[in-house]
């Protein structure tokens, strides 16, 4: 089980995928927006998307777990 992380801090503008999604590898999961930019943060795994940690407007920091893959 891969855990998608996020890369920096921010808040966490668009969750692009819901549970149980299949998703490619580079395939962008969430979209981060920090320091007025979009961060988007992607899949390195191919799989399905087990569990979303996060919810739109949740604010996370560097390394923080977003979702697994499976």
């Amino acid at each position: 089980m891969e855990e998608v992380k996020a890369s920096m801090a921010g808040s966490v503008w668009k969750i692009v995928v819901q549970e149980g999604d299949t998703v490619e590898e580079g395939q962008d999961i969430v979209i981060l927006e920090s320091m007025k930019m979009e961060i988007p943060i992607a899949a390195e795994e191919s799989g399905v998307i087990k569990e979303l940690k996060v919810a739109e407007g949740d604010f996370v920091n560097e390394d923080d777990v977003l979702a697994t893959i499976e």
